[in-house]
């Protein structure tokens, strides 16, 4: 059987990698962002993961489109390079509310569907930085422990209902966020430079590696995994900072 599958923030970057793959595979992917999706094989529902309201019209065109969702993947996500002090209320309000309050209204839009189908899987993209805390990034790296936790407990609650939910957390991937940061350092190449060889893989991540991930979690292979959260990193947070720098 063909699998319906939704996908949020897939114009570009990570999700777009995972939609293409996906499209790729044969799936029925519906696209949810802001920004319009230009994939064939794709329909695109102009989409605020803020609003509850839109994450129900995601659902239901997926539904009406497709005849059901049997794939759930919580792509969008957004990024403020602040410290806590230096962080405004509207710019916390803005991370949490995208990052963790979309992710709550598309599961709560997709659950009561999959129950009723007797199957599902949900895989929301986390990153590393739930486990690991960047600097300058306190309400991000907030925002994706809380990711992380509501995976765990979807995984838990809804377990015997046949749905399955999954985190994949990616480390540094050459997106156009990776890049912005890059441009933003004194020497960005230097920046650049210095960043790949922290990875013992010696790269920095690609979208499609990512996407690998994410269409197994997808896939009926993964059918007894849940509740996991799969590092894609590259290695970059296994190792001891402090021997790595002494080694470097």
């Amino acid at each position: 059987m063909t699998a319906s599958v939704v996908i949020t923030g897939a114009s570009s970057g990570i999700g777009k990698a995972i939609a293409e793959r996906l499209v790729a595979d044969g799936a029925l992917v519906t696209a949810g962002s802001r920004s319009p999706v230009e994939l064939a094989g794709a329909t695109w529902v102009a989409t605020d993961v803020r609003s509850p309201t839109d994450c129900e019209a995601l659902v239901t065109t997926a539904i009406e489109t497709h005849g059901r969702v049997d794939v759930l993947i919580n792509n969008a996500g957004v990024q403020v390079e602040r410290t806590i002090d230096q962080t405004t209320d509207d710019e916390f309000d803005l991370v949490m509310d995208v990052n963790v309050r979309g992710v709550f209204n598309c599961c709560r839009a997709v659950i009561p569907h999959m129950r009723t189908h007797g199957s599902g899987s949900i895989i929301n993209i986390g990153s590393v930085a739930g486990n690991v805390a960047d600097h300058g990034l306190a309400v991000y790296n907030a925002s994706k422990g809380a990711v992380h936790a509501l995976t765990r407990s979807i995984a838990t609650d809804h377990g015997r209902d046949g749905i399955r939910c999954n985190a994949v957390s990616p480390g540094w991937i050459l997106t156009d966020m990776a890049d912005a940061a890059f441009a933003a350092a004194e020497d960005p190449e230097a920046a650049r430079a210095e960043a790949t060889q922290a990875h013992p893989v010696g790269r920095m991540g690609r979208p499609s590696d990512v996407a690998n991930l994410v269409a197994w979690l997808a896939s009926d292979q993964a059918d007894f995994v849940s509740g996991s959260l799969f590092t894609v990193d590259g290695g970059l947070t296994a190792q001891n900072p402090i021997g790595s720098a002494s080694h470097g």
